[in-house]
């Protein structure tokens, strides 16, 4: 392969062939349970506030579990550097299953937001743990194998969750979309206590978990990622909370830093930024991040507002690019095994900067088939992009380096998510302000479209705001080819195993 220098040997930390199957299973189920989280909670939203009430606070349903997530990933990729991939996801796993019980007895709206918390912290060890043993479970030429099967879980749940939320919440009763998850978790728990046993390792004399820095990093993160959810819709961006909590974070960030450069085991080591693989890895995903807010956040009112699509009709156009993107991902190994990483995923990221750009371009109101072709398109393209940069980072470091490396990529992608979803949130209602005369924000104007009291300059005015939010998609997603230009190396230093 043309990413591999062939002077560093990386020692094998396999897990033994005939329980490699069993393992994946493991790993896959622990993926749905994260994968299924969001979907299968949002359909049931309205039961839910129905029963505990709460409407003013019930999207914290959303950010409190992603706060959650984001903020403990670099703590458990350290974890499993430190002590080994089976403990955290161990108690990642347990810690989701408790969290999933609590949801499912909660009394109250802050309650829940509480649980859905618990359920977090469990969520950002089954992220970064299950990415991380697939790629101690194969050698490089065979990653791209599992890695398909994890993106078919994450395409599965989009498409599946949504219909299983509305179900239960319907025909049950909202509290089994947490219940559900036992049963799976515990069979995901079974499998990785039976079948996963980690190569023994030689042993550290003095293993210490940074546990300062940990709270630092989970105390810093939480301030800033509350200011930029809460920004714009509990309070206004100049306010003095939006304020107070911005300075917060900032002087945390400095308390990171000082705190960082003490530890002798630090949760986010410097050596993360300082290899331009790495750094330019983790800039690119978190500029996906970023782009991803537009298809995921915006298109469904699109398809709904502006085409006059029903909610099923609109989830289908949004899910076609599930449909794609691990099929890209798997065919991709076939293109970085001829041109390299870096080259494959700038090919995926240039093509998806054009995809993006030209959404803006297609007529009003125009045919529910333009928006689906594109969103087709963007998942093939996308699906070119992350999956090589995974597979080419996770495979220049070691194992004593993978999950702090795998954890710093997924949390950049996490963070941008939560970043684009504030600021492509207030361009959105910017532009509906200058079309409007400055009346409303796009939560008040979409419904009223949906009550049908909306002229339909109202409709063309979402419509401008969800061309706007692709524009700033578009520019990101050059963002991200030009970090893989300037800054990753045209070869990627790949360890080559034994």
């Amino acid at each position: 392969m043309g990413d591999t220098r062939p002077a560093i040997r990386e020692s094998g930390q396999r897990v033994s062939t005939n329980r490699r199957g069993a393992v994946v299973a493991a790993l896959m189920l622990a993926m749905a349970l994260a994968a299924l989280d969001a979907t299968i909670v949002s359909t049931a939203v309205p039961q839910i506030v129905g029963d505990l009430g709460g409407f003013s606070v019930f999207s914290w349903l959303f950010s409190g579990y992603l706060l959650a997530v984001t903020v403990t990933l670099p703590l458990y990729g350290k974890l499993s550097d430190t002590f080994g991939r089976k403990p955290v996801l161990i108690a990642g796993t347990a810690v989701f299953l408790l969290g999933s019980l609590l949801c499912a007895v909660a009394w109250n709206m802050g309650a829940l937001i509480a649980f859905r918390i618990v359920q977090g912290l469990g969520g950002g060890a089954l992220q970064g743990t299950v990415q991380t043993l697939a790629a101690d479970l194969y050698p490089l030429e065979e990653r791209p194998k599992i890695q398909a099967k994890l993106s078919t879980v994450w395409a599965v749940a989009a498409v599946a969750g949504p219909g299983v939320g509305g179900v239960l919440a319907a025909y049950a009763d909202w509290r089994w979309i947490f219940l559900v998850n036992l049963p799976v978790g515990v069979v995901a728990l079974w499998l990785i206590v039976r079948h996963l046993h980690e190569p023994g390792r030689a042993s550290r004399t003095r293993a210490r978990v940074d546990w300062a820095g940990a709270l630092a990093v989970f105390a810093c993160g939480g301030v800033l990622l509350t200011a930029l959810v809460q920004g714009g819709v509990a309070w206004a961006w100049l306010s003095g909370p939006s304020l107070a909590l911005f300075g917060t974070g900032l002087a945390l960030v400095a308390v990171v830093v000082l705190v960082e450069r003490r530890a002798a085991e630090p949760i986010i080591p410097g050596w993360v930024w300082r290899r331009r693989t790495i750094a330019a890895v983790n800039l690119a995903l978190g500029a996906l991040g970023l782009l991803m807010v537009a298809p995921t956040v915006f298109l469904p009112t699109y398809a709904q507002s502006v085409l006059g699509l029903t909610p099923v009709a609109a989830g289908f156009v949004l899910s076609v690019w599930t449909l794609s993107w691990p099929v890209s991902a798997a065919l991709s190994q076939h293109v970085y095994r001829r041109i390299g990483f870096r080259n494959t995923a700038m090919l995926g990221i240039g093509t998806a900067t054009l995809i993006l750009f030209a959404f803006p371009f297609l007529p009003y109101p125009g045919a529910a088939w333009q928006p689906t072709l594109l969103m087709l398109l963007l998942g093939g393209a996308l699906g070119l992009f992350q999956l090589p940069l995974i597979v080419g980072v996770q495979s220049t470091v070691g194992w004593a380096e993978r999950g702090t490396t795998t954890a710093s990529v997924l949390f950049c992608r996490q963070t941008g998510q939560t970043v684009g979803a504030a600021v492509f949130g207030a361009v959105a209602n910017g532009v509906l302000a200058s079309r409007l005369g400055g009346a409303g924000d796009l939560d008040s104007v979409t419904r009223a479209l949906d009550a049908g009291t909306a002229p339909e300059a109202t409709r063309a005015a979402i419509a401008d705001a969800v061309h706007a939010v692709y524009v700033g998609a578009g520019c990101a997603a050059a963002l991200a080819f030009m970090a893989l230009l300037l800054l990753a190396p045209r070869r990627f230093p790949v360890l080559e195993e034994r």
